[in-house]
C-alpha cells in the first residue's frame, strides 16, 4: 500500500488527514510535529485512501469487498484521528 510518487511517508499522511480536516489544519500541524502515534495514524489514514484508489484494478471476484473493507478502515482511522485532535485540544 506504500506505493508512492515523492515525498515521505509522514508528508502524504499529513495531506491526507487536511485534506479530511481543512478546518484543523493547524492542529494536524501541531500535532503531527509532536506526536509519532499521530503521524503514524495519518500515515495509515493515507495509505487506505491509496489502496482505495486502486481497488478497481482488482480482480471482479474481490474488488467490492476490498473496496468496503478500505472505506471502513478510511472511516475508522479518520475517527481516530479526529478523537486524536479532540484530546490534544482539550484544557491546556
Amino acid at each position: 500500500m506504500n506505493a508512492r510518487l515523492g515525498g515521505s511517508d509522514g508528508e502524504h499522511g499529513l495531506a491526507a488527514a487536511l485534506r479530511r480536516f481543512p478546518a484543523r489544519s493547524l492542529q494536524i500541524r501541531e500535532l503531527s510535529i509532536r506526536d509519532e502515534s499521530f503521524r503514524g495514524m495519518c500515515e495509515d489514514f493515507a495509505a487506505a485512501e491509496n489502496a482505495l484508489a486502486y481497488a478497481d484494478q482488482l480482480p471482479s471476484n474481490v474488488r467490492d469487498e476490498r473496496r468496503a473493507e478500505f472505506r471502513s478502515l478510511i472511516e475508522s482511522l479518520a475517527a481516530e484521528i479526529e478523537q486524536a485532535l479532540g484530546a490534544a485540544s482539550g484544557p491546556i
